[in-house]
């Protein structure tokens, strides 16, 4: 490659590029690589899965995980990042992605996933961060911000509206586009706005009936006319359908290699003019245009600190850990005392990511049982006995071999003084590809625990798992329940310094844990059938419907503990027009250092659509050491107050009253108050057969309809107390039709604005 090769504009290279390497260019070379062009001196870029570590793999890969890839660290999965609220932690984490990615020549990291968790079904909610859009976009940001800074590239993924693995390659996601907009776009959108992700990656499932890949409202319209995304659009991995329709639509690059099928098509529809040389041109820009910003990033790249991010992968779990129920304090363990028993064989073998084109192979692997040992060496002593199998064959389950893993496991725990028994989901049970079939745990674990907590009710249970799990009723049986989720390659020892008191736990529930899987809000509308499903719960994804419906449940949204406690005072509010400023004082009224996690809800009091009770607008992470007192500032946009209005088409603030309540959770509102915004004076456009109550609301139009029906007989029937409201429902068109209706069907387009 010559230097004139490498200073040429991606704009320049175009120019030179024939239709054939035009078409090429779109396709991928293998399964991991694009197609390079030599004698342009045009390198093939290398892009590897693996939102939460690096998943490179050897030539000839099978992108499903199956082969062994380089070592690489381990993090918490999206499921557990996103428990710690911590926008800076992601920035760090994806700072160390960035590092490891650009040290094995790898230009583009394939994540984060920011799909809506809308069931607790789903296979691969362990990959995503949250049932909440702000959550999750703000999250993801800072790991894509953290990831590019060192020189290399995320794809945002799934796009969109992929929250089921049943059928994932051709289901239909039908959902009103307000639901889309404000649910399933917004992580996407914040994203996107914030970041600016080198690539988007579209996901496999069609939308209202429309491939993802082949969607130009999705891909051109959305992503790039309303959000500014400037980069590329890449598919997911044999997420193409059409291959012409798509480069139409705004998919650029096709992965993994096509072996030529998609080339062909896209020269045929050139040759046809079905596909304009303007609509090819402009993929293959992007593709030239990613090329030139990872250049630097191939030409240097650089090393990292094993040690230092396997000590990062640490304190991610930390962070990610949720305190779930702590009763009479018996968290921290003590130092001295007798003997802990510690039964489970997660304890050992530990489960810390999931399953599917995400793993990793780390570059070490710390257990809980060797590191609650190394805590407490000394002091006291740590017994142990595994309970259970992890991957236990359901005909065995109640076996003599498993009835003998019980019985010892009781009898350890009966003789000591405190048992900390590790739970959790075998691999098999949640995974990419498949949903779940339910959320409980398996039945020999709740066996064990029955077993345990009879023999010993001292009994602390520390959970691993990358979805929620049922914890009713049995959390009830036992005084502490720590969820872990899966903690990464660092996340046994994680586990031990929590128990221990070596570290504070902070962490907060991302999503909420329903007393039964049949309250959750898609029960009848998932995984769908007959190839379509019904997001029949519209806007009432997770806590929303929890809130609306007034239903319990097992752990609210927001929620987590802490071996300190928490005090809020002194909220005020600051209007900026439609934008509003919250600062609240946080004191840790506890004895030891804690972090706390600052919950701002905002409530539309008095809508003219239907709203959720409260929606999480903002949040902000405060670290205090005892008594320590500071004031904490969330910001919220005209966003945090807007609807998406389907009769306009855009985003509206209504004025009028909202609520703003500022807590600990959905659940636990410490403080609240209410602003009065002036809103966007937005009125819904007139038609000739809108009804009269809308032509009587409109600001424009109303006082001339007024002025033509007072002091006619019409209006003591129009605005009467008992049947005004039916008669005003009517549309206006109709009503001219009316005998003596004082306004003609002529004179109504008029009456319009203009």
């Amino acid at each position: 490659m010559t230097d004139t090769d490498v200073t040429r504009t991606p704009a320049e290279l175009l120019a030179e590029l024939t239709v054939e390497e035009k078409a090429a260019l779109l396709d991928g070379s293998d399964f991991w690589h694009t197609e390079p062009v030599e004698r342009l001196g045009i390198p093939a870029l290398m892009v590897t899965d693996g939102p939460h570590g690096l998943r490179k793999q050897a030539e000839g890969g099978d992108h499903l995980g199956l082969a062994n890839s380089v070592p690489a660290t381990c993090f918490p999965p999206a499921a557990g990042l996103a428990s710690s609220w911590d926008v800076d932690l992601l920035r760090r984490v994806g700072e160390a992605l960035g590092r490891e990615t650009r040290a094995e020549s790898v230009s583009v990291l394939l994540g984060p996933g920011v799909n809506m968790k809308r069931s607790p079904l789903c296979g691969r909610n362990f990959e995503y961060f949250s049932e909440d859009p702000v959550l999750a976009g703000d999250l993801a940001a800072a790991l894509v911000e953290g990831v590019q800074s060192q020189g290399v590239g995320t794809s945002l993924k799934h796009f969109a509206a992929n929250n089921q693995e049943t059928q994932r390659m051709t289901v239909s996601a039908d959902v009103d586009e307000r639901t889309l907009r404000e649910i399933y776009l917004t992580a996407f959108e914040r994203v996107v706005t914030k970041a600016q992700p080198w690539t988007v990656m579209c996901s496999y499932n069609r939308i209202n009936g429309v491939y993802a890949s082949e969607d130009p409202w999705l891909l051109t319209d959305v992503l790039r006319g309303e959000w500014g995304f400037s980069g590329l659009v890449v598919s997911d991995w044999g997420a193409v359908n059409v291959r012409e329709d798509g480069v139409r639509a705004g998919l650029d690059l096709e992965m993994p290699s096509s072996s030529g099928a998609g080339t062909q098509r896209i020269l045929e529809a050139v040759s046809t003019g079905s596909l304009s040389t303007e609509d090819l041109d402009r993929a293959v820009l992007r593709v030239l245009e990613l090329v030139e910003k990872a250049r630097p990033a191939l030409a240097d790249p650089g090393t990292f600190d094993t040690d230092a991010h396997h000590a990062l992968a640490r304190e991610a779990a930390l962070q990610s850990a949720v305190l779930l129920r702590n009763e009479d304090r018996i968290l921290p363990l003590a130092a001295a005392g007798g003997t802990i028993a510690v039964v489970g064989e997660f304890a050992r073998t530990p489960r810390y990511q999931g399953a599917g084109s995400s793993q990793v192979n780390p570059t070490r692997l710390d257990d809980a049982l060797t590191a609650l040992r190394a805590q407490f060496d000394g002091s006291r002593d740590v017994t142990f006995a595994p309970g259970y199998v992890p991957e236990a064959d359901p005909d065995d389950a109640t076996g003599e071999a498993a009835r003998a893993l019980a019985a010892e496991a009781v009898d350890v725990a009966r003789t000591a003084d405190v048992v900390v028994l590790f739970l959790g989901l075998p691999a098999s049970y949640e995974s990419e590809g498949y949903d779940r079939e339910h959320t409980n745990l398996p039945p020999e674990q709740l066996d064990l625990l029955d077993a345990v907590v009879a023999a010993n009710p001292r009994t602390v249970v520390v959970l691993a798992n990358g979805s929620v799990v049922n914890l009713e009723p049995w959390q009830h049986t036992v005084p502490a329940v720590l969820e872990g989720w899966l903690g990464g390659q660092a996340g046994g020892a994680a586990v031990a310094d929590l128990l221990s008191g070596v570290a504070n736990p902070s962490g907060k529930l991302a999503e909420t844990v329903p007393v039964n899987y049949r309250d959750n809000p898609t029960v009848g509308n998932f995984p769908g059938e007959h190839g379509h499903v019904r997001y029949g719960e519209g806007l009432l994804i997770g806590y929303r419907w929890y809130d609306a419906h007034s239903l319990p449940v097992a752990a609210a949204f927001g929620h987590g503990l802490s071996y300190t406690t928490f005090g809020y005072s002194d909220l005020r509010v600051e209007t900026r027009g439609n934008s509003v400023d919250v600062h609240v004082t946080i004191t840790n009224t506890g004895d030891v250092a804690g972090s706390e996690v600052v919950q701002v809800y905002v409530a539309d009091v008095d809508a003219t659509v239907f709203r959720p009770d409260a929606e999480l607008k903002g949040f902000a992470r405060v670290t205090l050491e005892p008594g320590e007192s500071r004031e904490v500032a969330v910001e919220l946009d005209e966003r945090a107050f807007s609807f998406w209005h389907s009769a306009t088409g855009r985003w509206v603030v209504e004025g009028g009253e909202f609520g703003i309540r500022v807590g600990a959770s959905s659940r636990d509102v410490r403080l609240a108050t209410t602003v009065t915004l002036p809103g966007d004076g937005v009125s819904v456009p007139l038609q000739l057969d809108s009804e009269l109550e809308v032509w009587l609301q409109h600001p424009d139009a109303a006082a001339a309809v007024r002025e033509r029906i007072d002091g006619t007989p019409w209006a003591g029937m129009l605005f009467d107390p008992q049947h005004g409201a039916m008669m005003r429902a009517i549309p206006l068109l109709r009503l001219t039709r009316f005998p003596g209706f004082p306004i003609t069907e002529t004179e109504l387009p008029g009456l319009i604005p203009g």
